[in-house]
């Protein structure tokens, strides 16, 4: 913090986010430690979202307690499953009951603004079963569920039973069901599909990261992850420890992934820790298309404009005309963006989109 504190002096951070690896597994003490340096070396505004991920069976009585001593206002919690074979699968310490024990204790707590991640197209896992564990989420009435397809993983156990040809991935056509089951689950239970893979329950607090369309936003107040949304909306972030990522609008950079050689370039005062590449103008302008078509708001035509000028916009136009036609697309006053029923392709769709 202390050597990067120069380069975002200018910036006030409206949210904060502990993630990658197990936060939780940090005692309170020393993440009080972290948010002593986070106050001292940086501007933090008086309404910042402030989110740790946690492993439920971190998240005892004790720790629960401890948390509310610190500025953490946001928990996010990596259940994956509400089935105990999935979860045994995926090497998780957490039984499925331990993960609703978990949820309620933050409930009990005070700590109620939560999100959940969820994992589907698991080996052996059925639809009967992706189902179940929808509508065990469901009924847990958090504010915020967020759902991935599984990935194979280097060095996890799943990806050396694939390897061992001890297990084989799901086709894409089972995929896309487990999808669609997701998004009609919670679209009918009262959740904002928002993003590709986030759902917000809808609230009476105003959400204004994005500058909405009217089409898509009207009446829409929802609890969506305000530090995921900043993003996809091109908002400049900075990225702390090893791996970690920051952007600043005009070049991205990337921290070294070596604990000892991070921690060794620290104490050496040196910039050996990270590496960084400049954004030409393509890649921006590929990076803009990626992020802002991950969301329900899609791109907005005034902003592409404004970053890249009338030639790039009718460019894009002119790519989309026939997206649009075919109904992958939509154009909605200002706004063009993906479907929610076309959100499981909407790789293929941007890789006809980008330059």
């Amino acid at each position: 913090m202390e050597i990067r504190r120069f380069e975002w002096q200018d910036k006030v951070f409206d949210t904060i986010y502990f993630g990658g690896g197990t936060p939780s597994t940090l005692p309170p003490k020393d993440l009080q430690k972290i948010f002593d340096g986070i106050y001292r070396f940086f501007s933090v505004s008086a309404h910042t979202e402030i989110t740790l991920e946690a492993n439920p069976d971190d998240l005892t009585a004790k720790y629960v307690k401890s948390l509310k001593m610190l500025p953490v206002n946001r928990i996010s919690i990596g259940i994956q499953s509400f089935d105990d074979n999935d979860l045994r699968l995926l090497n998780r310490r957490h039984t499925y009951q331990e993960a609703i024990e978990a949820v309620n204790r933050c409930k009990e707590a005070g700590l109620e603004n939560i999100s959940i991640d969820l994992m589907y197209a698991l080996p052996g896992q059925t639809t009967e079963k992706w189902i179940k564990t929808i509508e065990k989420a469901i009924m847990l009435d958090v504010p915020h569920i967020s759902a991935y397809s599984l990935t194979y993983e280097e060095g996890t156990k799943i990806y050396k039973m694939l390897n061992n040809k001890e297990t084989i991935p799901i086709e894409d056509d089972f995929c896309e069901q487990f999808y669609q089951i997701l998004t009609a689950k919670l679209t009918a239970a009262g959740y904002v599909h928002y993003e590709i893979s986030n759902f917000a329950r809808q609230s009476a607090q105003p959400c204004n990261i994005f500058q909405f369309s009217p089409e898509s936003s009207s009446g829409f107040n929802f609890q969506l992850s305000h530090h995921n949304a900043s993003y996809w909306n091109g908002t400049h972030y900075l990225g702390l420890g090893p791996s970690a990522h920051s952007y600043d609008g005009k070049s991205r950079s990337w921290n070294i992934s070596s604990l000892s050689k991070y921690i060794d370039a620290m104490r050496d005062n040196s910039n050996d820790f990270f590496e960084s590449e400049r954004l030409d103008e393509r890649a921006r302008y590929n990076d803009f298309l990626i992020t802002r078509l991950r969301t329900m708001w899609g791109i907005s035509l005034e902003e592409l404009r404004r970053e890249f000028g009338k030639v790039q916009e009718n460019a894009f136009l002119e790519k989309s005309e026939h997206l649009i036609n075919i109904k992958k697309l939509k154009k909605e006053g200002k706004y063009v963006k993906v479907s929610h029923e076309n959100f499981y392709i909407s790789d293929a769709i941007l890789r006809e989109l980008i330059d």
